[in-house]
């Protein structure tokens, strides 16, 4: 086999983030009677909040903010552009945001079935994460994934976020794996697959959305189950 270690991304690779935080903030705009200002839909509350967490996990990921700010920002901004104040963000969301999505249990279309197709094949499979520790793991054992991976490394317990790439180095190094056996598969042009390049590491990019891009990238597929005309 050309390659023997595996190194998986999550959140929107593994773990179906999108369909799972639907499920969340819905739950949570019934919980808190949002529906009762009857200036926006959950439709788009969900929308909103969205476009609010990924731009601060965008600067999450570069060191411009910290996990905390992260945590206690995105639900605040989302009142404030859907016309609230401030202090109409219930108190507590943020945390019951927080408790209620990782258990959330939704992963793509075929992720078992190739997870089994890899393990049985004899690759050694790893995961990499920007997420937090606490949280990833909870996701994990809620999608029963825990028992796939070898080593689960973080961006927290490493110290460095994707694409930088000392957290590559040090998941090469924790899983005993030369950058030469190595592949990543990630949804992430940034994170995952610039990141992996410049450690070394050859790239699997997973499209499902088929967006274009003009990336150069060793392989890019639309759906887990071509893993396996891969490897």
């Amino acid at each position: 086999m050309k390659y023997q270690h595996l190194f998986f991304d999550l959140d929107h690779t593994l773990w179906d983030f999108e369909t799972n935080a639907d499920a969340t903030l819905r739950q949570l705009f019934d919980l808190h009677e949002l529906g009762r200002y009857g200036t926006f839909t959950v439709e788009e509350f969900i929308q909103v909040y969205s476009d609010i967490n990924h731009g601060l996990w965008r600067l999450y990921q570069n060191n411009k903010i910290t996990q905390q700010q992260l945590r206690v920002t995105r639900f605040p901004r989302t009142f404030l552009k859907l016309g609230l104040r401030e202090e109409d963000s219930p108190a507590d969301i943020s945390e019951q945001f927080t408790d209620i999505l990782p258990k959330k249990s939704a992963v793509f279309p075929y992720t078992y079935e190739v997870l089994d197709y890899l393990r049985d094949k004899g690759y050694e499979l790893h995961l990499i994460t920007n997420g937090f520790k606490d949280v990833q793991y909870i996701k994990l054992n809620a999608s029963r994934l825990t028992d796939y991976f070898q080593e689960i490394v973080t961006s927290e317990c490493c110290g460095h976020l994707k694409p930088d790439c000392r957290i590559f180095e040090h998941a090469l190094e924790r899983s005993g794996a030369a950058a030469s056996q190595s592949l990543m598969i990630g949804d992430n042009l940034e994170c995952d697959v610039l990141g992996a390049y410049n450690a070394g590491i050859d790239q699997v990019y997973f499209n499902p959305e088929k967006r274009r891009h003009f990336n150069t990238i060793t392989y890019e597929i639309s759906c887990l189950s071509e893993l396996k005309e891969i490897l």
